[in-house]
């Protein structure tokens, strides 16, 4: 073995946070250019040669191309990213609403009128605020 051997006290403190900064550069970089892809596939106003022209120049000069993306297109970038997650969370409640009504069954009127009449007896509400709730049911 001719070759020389880096031991981890030769290598020194600024070294090792330039190297864990380039890193963290490197993956915040490949982060962007795959949000950038992605947002050009998810944007429904530009037609398919838009879409390919913007896709070969992210790919041929992803620098220039991301940075052009980016400035001539951020602020729609996020208006999409919005929307997106704001129609998640309307899909993610109506199926929560779905669920957990699928398993109840829905009370008819003549079950919500036996109840209150039950409520009454025992006296747990007056006869006007059965009358009241009467009306609600029957409406």
């Amino acid at each position: 073995m001719s070759g020389s051997v880096t031991l981890a006290y030769d290598y020194p403190l600024l070294g090792v946070f330039w190297t864990t900064f380039w890193l963290f550069m490197w993956v915040l970089w490949f982060f962007l250019l795959f949000r950038v892809i992605g947002d050009i596939f998810r944007d429904d106003g530009m037609n398919g040669w838009a879409k390919t022209g913007w896709i070969l120049f992210v790919l041929v000069l992803p620098f220039l191309g991301v940075l052009v993306y980016v400035l001539a297109r951020g602020r729609g970038m996020g208006r999409r990213e919005v929307n997106r997650a704001q129609a998640q969370q309307e899909a993610f409640d109506a199926y929560v609403r779905r669920t957990a009504t699928a398993g109840t069954p829905r009370a008819t009127p003549a079950d919500e009128l036996t109840k209150l009449s039950q409520l009454r007896e025992r006296g747990d509400i007056s006869e006007e605020e059965f009358q009241r709730a009467k009306g609600v049911v029957l409406h």
